[in-house]
């Protein structure tokens, strides 16, 4: 496994529970990591930089209490920073995560040289998401720590391309970490990640459906009730292409065939959460009332606590390397 030393034995499970737009905060970042799985939020999920900065407050003291309470090693945690023109917050964000000294940064829609030796500078990782090998090329030639190869059938803002081919390609120029994501939802299917040649598995809607997930009961039901089929692959809600759940777009009065192009690219800056952390719905934007998942739904039937789901994940994942280690 190629996994820098800020990763080694301090993990459980080879994942990352990806920083879901609306879905990820404090509670289910520090239950993850905790249990030994990489946790991870998006700095917008904030309304403010300095709302942001309590989150990051709030998780260090309480993992840091973990480590003293049980003298045990808390999995790192990671926050995702939009790289993109439209993120009006990324100079003040990317301030706080070095005055913080994050672990961890996922950037999205650009891996910007400046952004990745700001993290450097403390000894932090830059992990970046792609979704084909040229990015990916671009990316490493940026210095990027790790690659995040997000494969057709992921949740949020995904590709379109077979995980086996995106694996292969980005694996003939890119030995260090190497992330996939795209469906993956059981400890099987991170067994299968490492077969196929990732260091980690990337897992979003199946963190959707944890107690401590930020979303409304009604978007963890939908989770329950979907199937692959239910799907909606589209950039005709947030202005890139991402996978929605079908009936949450009937819901919102649109007809998921005929859907207007975006002309803006919408990532919800407008994002407000209550004091409580619960209140998901009132986002702004296209994420208002259409939910965003993966192409996993179909093997999701029940909604547990971080721990639980982790514990079943580590579970089925020796079960699964024990099957091919005979």
């Amino acid at each position: 496994m190629a996994l820098p030393e800020l990763l080694k034995n301090r993990l459980q499970l080879p994942a990352v529970a990806a920083p879901m737009f609306l879905a990820s905060g404090p509670e289910l970042v520090i239950e993850t990591c905790k249990a030994g799985m990489i946790g991870s939020f998006p700095a917008l999920n904030q309304r403010s930089s300095e709302g942001f900065e309590e989150w990051l407050n709030t998780i260090n003291a309480s993992l840091n209490q973990f480590e003293k309470d049980t003298g045990t090693k808390a999995a790192p945690f990671a926050v995702n920073l939009i790289v993109h023109k439209t993120n009006p917050r990324l100079e003040a964000d990317l301030a706080l995560c070095v005055k913080h000294q994050v672990p961890i940064i996922i950037t999205s829609l650009g891996a910007a040289k400046p952004v990745i030796d700001a993290i450097h500078s403390y000894g932090g990782l830059v992990f970046h998401d792609v979704i084909n090998a040229r990015h990916a090329r671009k990316a490493a030639d940026a210095g990027v720590d790790g690659i995040i190869a997000v494969s057709a059938g992921a949740g949020g803002h995904a590709g379109n391309i077979n995980p086996f081919a995106l694996v292969a390609e980005i694996r003939e120029f890119f030995d260090k970490t190497l992330l996939l994501a795209g469906a993956i939802s059981k400890g099987s299917d991170i067994a299968a990640a490492q077969m196929m040649g990732a260091d980690l598995a990337y897992l979003g809607t199946r963190f959707i459906n944890t107690q401590e997930s930020l979303v409304q009961k009604e978007y963890k039901q939908m989770i329950v009730e979907s199937k692959a089929t239910d799907i909606v692959y589209t950039p005709n809600i947030s202005g890139v292409f991402a996978n929605f759940l079908k009936p949450s777009i009937v819901n919102a009065g649109l007809d998921p065939s005929n859907l207007e192009p975006k002309t803006n690219i919408d990532f919800g800056e407008e994002l407000e959460v209550d004091a409580d952390h619960k209140d998901g719905d009132k986002a702004g934007g296209a994420w208002k009332q259409i939910w965003s998942a993966g192409q996993g739904v179909g093997a999701i039937h029940d909604i547990p606590t971080t721990a639980e789901l982790v514990a079943t994940l580590i579970a089925e994942h020796k079960s699964a390397t024990a099957i091919f280690s005979k």
